[in-house]
């Protein structure tokens, strides 16, 4: 145990800034998210930043293309957020900018659900072996795995979509263990409380659907 404890508190010296910086940051994004405060915009667009740094220099191709995805998304789901949309139904509407109300939590329509599935499974196919075939990519189907359900991942949390939870849940489980593997420990840490806080962002977005319902 004292030896455990030991090289923790040595890691933690000697911490890549890099990482630690992405661990602050990532930690607040999703603490944020679960609080639906509009701060976890600008936060996970620091972490997206300092992330890119890390992935490319663990050869994980998928990953630091996933996070120029998230930085596009992490401005979108900022701009969306701020405009609001009054309707509490889904994927179908347009943007409603003439109401200042805060965008609400809803389901995803079974349609968005299956066709964000089916590209997920066509993505890791694909991105897994153009990566094994024409890179040096380290696990490149692991990494295509977390990436693909990263995207639909963000963007159901763009929308404000409750679903988005299930995605994060299984990707933290992944991810905790792909990164354990590589060494980035300080990520690895990272996703694993992203576990628990995906369970808890899941119980929390449904106790304020629930709220919105009975207003």
């Amino acid at each position: 145990m004292e030896s455990i404890l030991q090289q923790t508190i040595e890691y933690i010296t000697s911490m890549d800034p890099y990482e630690a910086t992405g661990l602050i940051f990532g930690l607040l994004a999703v603490i944020f998210l679960i609080k639906e405060n509009i701060l976890t915009w600008p936060s996970g667009i620091i972490y997206v930043l300092v992330s890119l740094v890390v992935f490319w220099r663990e050869k994980l191709y998928a990953d630091f293309a996933l996070h120029i995805f998230f930085l596009i998304l992490n401005i979108y789901g900022w701009w969306y957020w701020v405009k609001g949309k009054k309707s509490s139904d889904t994927d179908d509407q347009p943007l409603d900018t003439s109401e200042s109300e805060e965008v609400p939590v809803t389901h995803t329509s079974t349609r968005i659900l299956v066709l964000l599935i089916l590209i997920s499974a066509i993505g890791i196919l694909s991105m897994g072996y153009l990566l094994e075939t024409y890179t040096d990519a380290s696990l490149p189907y692991w990494d295509s795995t977390t990436t693909m359900l990263s995207f639909a991942g963000m963007w159901l949390t763009a929308r404000k979509k409750i679903e988005n939870w299930h995605f994060w849940f299984v990707v933290d489980v992944l991810a905790t263990g792909v990164y354990y593997y590589k060494g980035i420990h300080f990520y690895s840490i990272l996703y694993l409380v992203y576990i628990g806080l995906a369970v808890s962002g899941y119980l929390a977005w449904r106790k304020t659907m629930k709220v919105q319902t009975s207003l």
